[in-house]
């Protein structure tokens, strides 16, 4: 037992040692836990933030004046006033997102009682923006009309008072959730990437017939690839979590770091068993590449990360159960967030357990089957 707990850490140092060597994976590690995850917060924001927007002023009165200035940052640009000549030149060049078109009488007519309407003409490519900014523009010149007509600035009373909390994230900051969740992503992508690479740069270097020879077992040589190869992401998220996530971004981690580490292990248990399955079944690095492409979009975009499962399909909900990535979102969104405790996300945790259990031994079967063949 204690010569084979040996081996387990001598060929993992070895992996290691390999890892240290590859400029190109050390810099994948690198951007994957920093760049990406700064970029993933502050980027691209979910929120409307910044939109460009024009107006045509026809109308010249108090009130269509009052209407532009309703438009600031961190919405939107501030507003340029253009002629109506320049409307559809605008729009086709993609300089503004959102152009407003304030007829001649406006002020007149509204004051009056009679119908009016403004026209605002929408670039719907920037889809994102063009449905959000089409609400936010909506209310904005309903609530300047309302005000102007009514001479006085104030909210309407209403009926019932509703009483908003907003827990977990009380400003709605989606740089809170773009950043932790892509810590998330990228330690699924990170550990089936490292362990599938290192198997298929055995075979590529000719070292597997080195291992072949030697006194160690295919449970010792896999073993040995999932601890050194999980460590380097374990660490790698670690860093990220409390240097670029909590320090540089400002986003409080709710729950317990130990907990969601924890949790992070068995994941990786299961991740870098599902990479060396992948690797057994390429037997060079393009198709391998080709392989997770087909394997990870997936998971990362139907696991509940990028939106909500429960918007959808029933069957994709029911076929996601057996995805790993499911579960750990699952957990690291209830202790990352919400500040969970064992006693709520023991479900997920043992779900984890028996998927990576499953994985390990299918991935072993084959390792174990096809390890002459690589040679």
């Amino acid at each position: 037992m204690r010569r084979q707990i040996a081996n387990i850490y001598r060929l993992g140092v070895k992996e290691l040692w390999s890892l240290w060597r590859d400029p190109m994976m050390l810099f994948l590690i690198v951007y994957a836990f920093t760049a990406s995850v700064y970029t993933r917060a502050t980027a691209v924001p979910e929120t409307l933030h910044m939109a460009p927007i024009a107006i045509v002023d026809e109308d010249g009165s108090p009130l269509s004046e009052r209407i532009a200035s309703a438009f600031y940052p961190p919405y939107f640009v501030p507003p340029v006033l253009i002629s109506q000549d320049q409307m559809d030149a605008g729009m086709d060049e993609g300089a503004y997102t959102f152009v407003l078109d304030i007829p001649p009488n406006f002020q007149r007519d509204v004051l009056a009682g009679r119908p009016s309407e403004i026209q605002l003409n929408i670039d719907a490519t920037r889809m994102s923006q063009a449905f959000t900014g089409n609400s936010y523009i909506q209310q904005i010149i309903s609530s300047e009309v309302s005000e102007f007509v009514r001479g006085y600035r104030g909210s309407t009373a209403l009926p019932v008072d509703l009483n908003l909390r907003m827990r977990f994230n009380p400003t709605l900051n989606s740089m809170w959730f773009g950043a932790l969740n892509s810590i998330i992503n990228n330690i699924t992508m990170l550990s089936i990437i490292l362990t599938g690479a290192a198997l298929i740069r055995e075979r590529e270097h000719g070292t597997i017939e080195h291992l072949l020879v030697m006194p160690v077992t295919p449970l010792e040589i896999m073993l040995a690839k999932i601890w050194s190869m999980g460590l380097v992401v374990l660490v790698a998220a670690t860093v990220s979590l409390v240097f670029v996530v909590h320090m540089l971004l400002g986003v409080p981690l709710g729950g317990s770091l130990i907990l969601f580490l924890v949790g992070a292990l068995l994941h990786l248990f299961a991740m870098t068993s599902m990479g060396i399955f992948m690797a057994t079944l390429a037997r060079t690095m393009p198709q391998f590449g080709l392989l997770l492409m087909l394997t990870l979009i997936p998971l990362q975009m139907l696991s509940g990360g990028a939106t909500p499962r429960e918007s959808m399909p029933e069957l994709v909900q029911t076929i996601m159960q057996i995805a790993p990535t499911t579960h750990f979102i699952e957990l690291g969104q209830a202790i990352l967030y919400r500040g969970a405790g064992l006693e709520v996300v023991w479900k997920p945790f043992l779900i984890l357990a028996v998927i990576g259990s499953a994985l390990f031994l299918l991935s072993a079967r084959r390792f174990r089957g096809t390890l002459s063949q690589m040679a």
